[in-house]
């Protein structure tokens, strides 16, 4: 038999006839088992060792091969004897750490193995609770003193049996134990945060050593109140033992980092909880704390990032006139002259076209807004129309802001006229490649491609459409009330079925849900079930009301009424049956 390492013998081939039994021998080299030898078949011979009638390969049964599946050996993770090759040589515990701990060096015997966040390997854990003292917590930092001690598989903890060979019937179901609590505790335990706050004088980088002697402290009355609240958040949306988990470990660390012991979590400590250990779930961690009323939501907005990245390094007297601006766009203004808030992507837009003129601006020597002229922005107006109706869009936000608000003398824009944009032409999509995105295999993806296709459902609502919409085949969308098409039905009932078989416990209200929007109230991303189509929504979306443009030939009132847009937007569409016409005055 050939080695490919020292102490591992390589795994028999399996025999060409009949394809299921190990071949009779691998030295000299055979390709057939006993009962497929040429002239056979014959009968295996017993096993040279014990004499067994199990006959696996080279002389040897079932249980004395090397590489034989019921070879008694020891477990890869705590050495404990007793284990064998079905479950990749793991005893139970081992098999459940192995699921939930990531691999690392042991702190407390220096072996390379699945490490908890306690930074120890199982034996490790497993000899200091032989000498744990009751009351007590587990001293790891004597684990190893007095040497390990080995164990036999199995028997330090009565684990649950491996889950595909656990009986399903519906008794055994009924008797299976819930979910453990980590701490007795009563549903009536309240729990209110302290009023004050320690403030940080220096940012030091946590010593992984404090924390874990931080961590394996008893349950405080935090935890323990955020414990209930895990258990029943747990239950109401359907988590599994591993995410319920993930979250307790997550609170006990993030409890470990506190500058203000009881008081509000910060969403900032939260959100740098995967860089200082794995396993670890954030954004289920700030849905408990939110329910639990805990959280402290110091996050930046996207758009405040964006901002904030775009504008930095400006003089300090035009980066407030930028907040004040940035501010209106995104709050609105009660005060003369009042604003509404404006939606984040427009704020986005009118920075990404403002920022680089600021810049340059600034490198000029110009500090303030104040200075800038009509001929200062005609001189960075480019030619092209698009770019040029987007920055002269920006600006004209900017200095009328500034202007409302007195920190500007004049508004250099309004001498300047309005520039419009080229229309871009819609086109017709090929109707193969959505052939084949409605018969895709992924129901999700074919039911989206359905729904966009047939009633042209923009991206933005399709995400958000819930469950309740949908009332004996018909559809409300933004308002609007209509019955689904044919093709639609079966593809909603397919993937019903399995939004029901995959995520039964599911409280998500959303008609799309995947895996990380299962055990939330989230709606998905817009780019959900639309990258294994090839397809996007809005080219899909103009190929529909360019089909309905060409079959009521040009209907521009039943096309706004069929699709909810606008006159000028359906003009857009309309166009395409004449397009020799000239555009329409932008102005």
């Amino acid at each position: 038999m050939t080695r490919t390492r020292a102490g591992d013998v390589a795994l028999p081939k399996i025999c060409v006839v009949c394809g299921d039994r190990r071949v009779a021998w691998t030295t000299p080299r055979v390709d057939y088992c006993y009962e497929c030898l040429p002239g056979g078949p014959f009968t295996p011979p017993p096993c040279r060792a014990c004499g067994s009638d199990r006959y696996y390969s080279s002389g040897l049964c079932t249980a004395c091969h090397p590489r034989g599946p019921d070879r008694i050996e020891s477990c890869v993770g705590c050495l404990a004897w007793g284990v064998t090759r079905l479950y990749r040589s793991r005893c139970w515990s081992c098999r459940w750490w192995h699921c939930h701990y990531p691999h690392g060096t042991c702190a407390c015997c220096g072996r390379d193995s699945v490490i908890s966040e306690r930074r120890c390997c199982r034996l490790c854990f497993e000899t200091a609770r032989v000498r744990q003292q009751p009351g007590r917590q587990v001293d790891l930092a004597n684990a190893t003193r007095f040497g390990q001690q080995l164990f036999l598989a199995n028997t330090q903890t009565l684990r649950q049996a491996p889950h595909h060979r656990a009986p399903h019937t519906p008794a055994a179901i009924e008797r299976r134990r819930p979910l453990p609590r980590i701490a007795s505790i009563g549903h009536d335990l309240a729990y209110t945060p302290v009023a004050w706050e320690q403030l940080t004088l220096f940012d030091i980088r946590a010593d992984p050593v404090v924390i874990a002697t931080r961590t394996g402290r008893a349950d405080s009355e935090l935890m323990s109140f955020c414990d209930q609240v895990v258990r029943d958040h747990a239950v109401e949306h359907g988590w599994s033992r591993k995410q319920t988990n993930d979250v307790r470990r997550s609170l006990r660390l993030v409890e470990a980092l506190q500058h203000t012991p009881g008081g509000t979590i910060s969403a900032s400590a939260v959100v740098t909880l995967p860089a200082l250990q794995a396993n670890v779930s954030v954004i289920s961690t700030l849905d408990v704390l939110a329910a639990a009323g805990l959280l402290h939501d110091d996050r930046l907005s996207p758009v405040e990032r964006y901002f904030n990245d775009h504008t930095g390094g400006l003089p300090e007297p035009m980066t407030d006139q930028l907040r004040v601006w940035f501010d209106v766009m995104i709050n609105g203004s009660t005060q003369p002259p009042r604003r509404h808030p404006r939606d984040p992507e427009t704020a986005r837009l009118h920075i990404a076209a403002i920022a680089p003129i600021a810049r340059y601006w600034a490198a000029r020597g110009i500090d303030t807004f104040a200075e800038i002229d009509r001929d200062d922005i005609i001189t960075m107006l480019p030619a092209a129309s698009a770019r040029r109706h987007s920055i002269e869009q920006g600006l004209r936000s900017l200095f009328t802001v500034l202007k409302g608000r007195k920190l500007v003398f004049i508004n250099p824009t309004r001498a300047i006229p309005a520039t419009g944009t080229n229309p871009s032409i819609p086109l017709p999509l090929d109707t193969t490649a959505i052939r084949e995105a409605l018969e895709s295999s992924d129901a999700a993806a074919a039911l989206a491609v359905a729904l966009v296709a047939f009633h042209a459902i923009p991206s933005r609502h399709l995400r958000v459409i819930q469950l309740t919409d949908i009332i004996d085949a018909r559809l409300t969308v933004a308002g609007r009330e209509f019955p689904l098409a044919a093709p639609v039905l079966p593809r909603l009932a397919a993937w019903l079925d399995h939004r029901n078989t995959r995520w039964p416990n599911t409280m998500n209200p959303h008609l799309f849900i995947n895996r990380r929007t299962a055990p939330r109230l989230i709606a998905v991303s817009r780019s959900f079930a639309w990258d294994q189509t090839g397809l996007t929504s809005q080219a899909l979306r103009e190929d529909r009301i360019l089909d309905e443009v060409n079959a009521t030939g040009g209907d521009i009132p039943r096309i706004c009424e069929l699709f909810g847009i606008n006159v000028d937007t359906a003009l857009r569409y309309t166009r395409t049956l004449e397009p020799d016409l000239p555009p329409a005055d932008p102005t």
